[in-house]
């Protein structure tokens, strides 16, 4: 019996191996293919790395981004802010952020928070209909009206399986994604806000996820571009250490391939303590995207949740953290 399958593949930023797996039924094929040469890392003038965090309690926590710039030794750039699709659009905080000099990276994520992935109110293809338009046509006017740069990652980590807004839960198939996300900016846009800067934002790709190629909205929606990734080490059950360049390297690329010349953030990150040296990973962590000429940010996840990710989970962790900020690009 003889077949034949389709599969665009990115090549790492490392030379090395990759390995093509197909199955049939039971039946399966693998083939390795030897990597010569790394994926091109894009040339040009690098700007300054700009360090963002976000917080428990967000833009409105004056004390604990406060924390945070002592701790660091440098007051965040940008501040993470996260809403649902029940808030108005946040001025206030965003003129919080404002007053200390920041600008604001805001999610806005298309469910009502805690309801977990079955919420057909929600569904991607409800959101492409015009279903929210009057609300959307609100958070234009809004930001619009507001008038200061921010940064909007709407429906962000699309690509795993934990949100409603994926492709594969809640009644949501192939093509919804990028039909909702351009519906959802071209509302926006019409309401004539040009002071926002549109961020897609995948989570870093790892076995199993939606590939990427099929999620981005196209050049004409997106200003820049964004990945979440943690160091899970071994917290998880099963989780393994995972260095700063296994953990985006491949995400990079494939960033680079969808959207050539757009900036790169790295809108979360963290790591655990368990497992290894969290000390070392965050010195590493800003060498390896300090390397990296388009990644023009880093958004720390200062928050202890599914693992101690603060800066200060250990204070050689926060020496580290500060040491490591001062002497990036």
């Amino acid at each position: 019996a003889g077949g034949a399958f389709q599969a665009s593949i990115v090549m790492p930023a490392a030379a090395g191996t990759v390995t093509v797996t197909a199955t049939a039924g039971n039946a399966v094929a693998t083939a390795r293919f030897t990597v010569v040469e790394p994926a091109p890392v894009p040339s040009g003038t690098a700007k300054a790395i700009r360090f963002g965090v976000g917080t428990n309690g967000g833009p409105a926590a004056g004390a604990e981004l406060d924390e945070v710039t002592a701790l660091a030794g440098e007051a965040p750039s940008i501040v993470l802010s996260y809403k649902d699709f029940n808030q108005p659009a946040p001025i206030a905080e965003l003129d919080a952020v404002r007053a200390r000099g920041a600008e604001t990276l805001l999610t806005w994520e298309p469910w009502t928070w805690g309801g977990g992935t079955a919420q057909p109110a929600y569904s991607l293809d409800r959101i492409a209909a015009g279903d929210f338009d009057a609300y959307l046509r609100e958070w234009g006017t809004a930001l619009g009206r507001w008038g200061q740069p921010v940064y909007l990652r709407f429906a962000h980590e699309m690509n795993g399986n934990w949100y409603p807004w994926a492709e594969g839960v809640n009644g949501n198939g192939t093509g919804d994604y990028v039909a909702a996300y351009q519906h959802v900016h071209d509302v926006v846009a019409s309401t004539g806000a040009t002071n926002i800067s549109w961020v897609w934002n995948p989570n870093v790709p790892y076995w199993g996820s939606v590939p990427l190629d099929g999620l981005y909205p196209g050049s004409g929606y997106v200003d820049a571009v964004a990945l979440d990734g943690y160091n899970w080490g071994t917290s998880p059950s099963g989780g393994s250490w995972q260095e700063p360049e296994a953990v985006f390297g491949e995400g990079i690329a494939q960033l680079r391939w969808l959207a050539p010349g757009k900036p790169v953030l790295i809108a979360e990150t963290a790591s655990s303590e368990v497992g290894g040296s969290k000390p070392q990973w965050i010195t590493n962590l800003f060498g390896y995207l300090s390397a990296q000429p388009d990644v023009v940010a880093l958004v720390w996840f200062h928050i202890a949740k599914e693992a101690d990710w603060r800066i200060n989970s250990t204070a050689a962790s926060a020496d580290a953290f500060a040491a490591a900020l001062a002497t990036r690009r």
